[in-house]
């Protein structure tokens, strides 16, 4: 069992895509494939199972790769110890949900890359509610999670910035031509929202609970650019952080409503496991992340 072997197992456990975790090794795929091949010969199980196009860890790949990924670590510990004073270089994966990655973390990868250009990236766009498992996975090294404030005993997380919710319409919907708006003006209304699960669909649902609303007509999207555009066509009102519409609402696109959630408290954050050694690569990005973004004093350590 080569090291290689053990790097090219995490990377195509992370991706779940041969050609992507090639790219992202600067091998040929068919270099890969031999690569996992050989491992599943040698410890004489199968680690992926291939349904279609789909790969997916099996029950013993899963345990498998908590085991590399503390190999891995221990190795990235050793090499910082007698290379303090070098270039940063290895791999870091982030995950995060759609909204953070398109409007947030855009520019923090820029400004690593810029400083850090020997770190290899690998990015995994995962849904909300799944983000904290891949920490104690260990399939992310650091996720994005956008969310109420975060409480775990496993997790250390750090809030950045505090997100605005707003609803937003078609200039032409009759709602915009309102100054004011209460709870039970929203009667009847088609809302475009994210589906069951989403974080925000659940504060959503609570307040309309709260205001005893039932008669309105949920839209449900696993897209928020897809809300954002059926919104625009005039087909309903969406529900969205502010900076998922700033454009827009710019260009005369969409207009926010003059009504909001009281008891909406959201924020982008980050979050790490807190038994995971913090190399000197993690602590870079975090540091990136934290001047980008904006440190707040709603920070998290919990």
């Amino acid at each position: 069992m080569e090291l290689r072997q053990l790097n090219t197992f995490q990377t195509v456990a992370t991706t779940l895509n041969f050609s992507r975790a090639a790219e992202a090794l600067n091998y040929v795929p068919s270099n890969v494939t031999m690569q996992i091949k050989a491992l599943e010969e040698e410890l004489d199980v199968r680690l992926f199972d291939r349904l279609g196009k789909q790969l997916v860890l099996t029950t013993a790949g899963q345990r498998f790769l908590t085991h590399v990924q503390g190999i891995l670590n221990k190795l990235d510990e050793a090499r910082s110890s007698v290379h303090d004073n070098e270039i940063l270089s290895g791999t870091l994966t982030i995950s995060a949900n759609e909204v953070v990655c398109a409007y947030r973390l855009p520019e923090v990868f820029k400004l690593f890359r810029l400083r850090y250009p020997g770190v290899r990236l690998i990015f995994r766009s995962v849904p909300n509610q799944q983000l904290k498992q891949t920490l104690f996975d260990g399939t992310s090294d650091i996720v994005f999670i956008l969310d109420e404030s975060i409480k775990s005993t496993g997790l250390a997380v750090e809030a950045l910035t505090k997100e605005t919710f707003s609803f937003f319409a078609a200039p032409d919907h009759a709602l915009v031509k309102r100054t004011t708006l209460q709870l039970e003006d929203f009667q009847g209304e088609a809302f475009l929202i994210n589906e069951k699960g989403c974080p925000y669909r659940t504060m959503f649902d609570r307040t309309f609970k709260n205001g005893d609303i039932d008669s309105i007509s949920p839209l449900e999207f696993q897209s928020a650019e897809a809300i954002k555009q059926c919104a625009i066509s005039g087909i309903g009102i969406a529900f969205l952080p502010e900076i998922v519409t700033e454009v827009e609402v710019k260009r005369g696109e969409l207009v926010a409503l003059p009504w909001r959630m009281s008891d909406l408290d959201v924020y982008t954050q980050m979050s790490w496991h807190k038994d995971k050694w913090l190399s000197p690569i993690i602590l870079a990005f975090l540091e990136t992340a934290r001047e980008v973004i904006g440190i707040k004093e709603d920070n998290i350590s919990t």
